[in-house]
């Protein structure tokens, strides 16, 4: 068993190493729709410890995105510089914050907003807490919507430009390297940052899974009142779940913002946090396997559609809007999969999926 999942686990290595570098000879956009996908997927497994762990559920997650992207773009942009002479007289020559402090410092301010969150909300289950959340998400959007006066901090809808692309050590993710007589382009080298980021946050949830936190989520997923009764300290818990949770939408920002090298309100919409909820739904809730599954083909699909939808579309004689044809395939294809699969695509497995026949059906050799 040990030896087939080394096996397993090599080919799997070896296969996601190769990936883009097969992608970026048809073409750089298919190389950055798996980027995109990468970053989803890390948003989801953050997600996936507050709704599929502790079962709270969060329409709102969107929001600790949008705190690490705006984080990082403030402080690798030129653009605090130019608007707060405070600011550009401590730093004459402009702020470039490193990955190695901008991560870290995206996840803590991150967490510290997933706390914040979680606070005046340990009472709440169910509707009430997503409709809760859901209003922290839409005010956290609208705050960067409108803060650009009197003092312009967040530029409003114009966004903020100009982001630094991440550099390691004197290596630039902004340009493309070239060894020999082959080149990575840039989204080659963003797309084994984020996989080595999205790795790390695996074996981060996996721990979290297998370990006495995650068993006391897990127990207040299922029945609060009776985890209470059993000594379970619920208000700590739910905390640890929001900041944890949040720690990853922190870091999925940052990355967002030096990949993109540009941010605005219009990317953390709540149409993006629905996005990351179906995700985790429909990969399968608390299943780590499975929410990477839901994520990757909901964040990888609506890109693929886009070949469907063209041809689609001239066959109505352009009567029908191609972006509108393929919100209708994405819609059509996860209503299809939810009904005949509405524990998720890869769900967890039940405890009597484990029995032998026999007692599954309820007596004894």
């Amino acid at each position: 068993m040990l030896k087939n999942r080394l096996q397993v686990f090599l080919i799997s290595a070896v296969a996601l190493a190769v990936l883009p570098l097969a992608l970026q000879g048809v073409g750089e956009a298919w190389v950055r729709i798996i980027d995109t996908a990468l970053l989803y997927i890390l948003l989801a497994l953050g997600l996936n410890i507050v709704v599929g762990f502790a079962g709270l559920l969060d329409l709102g997650y969107i929001a600790f995105y949008a705190v690490g992207a705006y984080l990082f773009a403030l402080l690798a942009s030129p653009h605090l510089v130019e608007n707060l002479p405070a600011v550009a007289a401590m730093f004459p020559n402009g702020l470039h914050l490193p990955i190695w402090a901008a991560i870290p410092l995206g996840a803590g301010v991150a967490a510290m907003a997933g706390v914040l969150l979680g606070a005046p909300t340990l009472k709440l289950r169910g509707d009430y807490l997503a409709i809760v959340t859901l209003g922290f998400g839409e005010i956290i959007r609208v705050f960067m919507n409108n803060l650009d006066a009197p003092v312009n901090i967040t530029n409003g809808p114009k966004g903020i430009s100009s982001i630094e692309p991440i550099h390691i050590g004197s290596l630039n993710l902004g340009e493309s390297l070239h060894i020999g007589g082959f080149t990575l382009y840039s989204v080659t080298l963003y797309y084994y940052l984020f996989l080595a980021v999205v790795v790390l946050a695996v074996v981060i949830s996996l721990r979290l899974h297998d370990s006495r936190l995650g068993r006391a989520w897990i127990a207040i997923r299922e029945d609060e009142i009776a985890a209470k009764a059993m000594g379970l300290n619920t208000r700590n818990l739910k905390l640890l779940a929001f900041g944890l949770g949040a720690m990853f939408g922190g870091v999925a920002g940052v990355l967002f913002a030096s990949f993109q090298g540009f941010v605005s309100p219009e990317s953390f919409s709540l149409q993006e946090s629905v996005l990351v909820v179906a995700m985790v739904v429909l990969g399968g809730l608390g299943h780590i396997p499975g929410v990477i599954l839901g994520a990757f083909l909901l964040a990888a699909l609506p890109e693929v559609l886009r070949h469907v939808a063209g041809p689609l579309q001239a066959l109505t004689g352009g009567r029908l809007d191609a972006s509108i044809l393929r919100q209708l395939l994405i819609a059509l294809a996860m209503i299809g999969i939810m009904l005949a699969r509405p524990r998720g695509l890869w769900p967890s497995p039940n405890p009597e999926d484990r029995l032998i026949p026999d007692e599954a059906k309820g007596g004894r050799a």
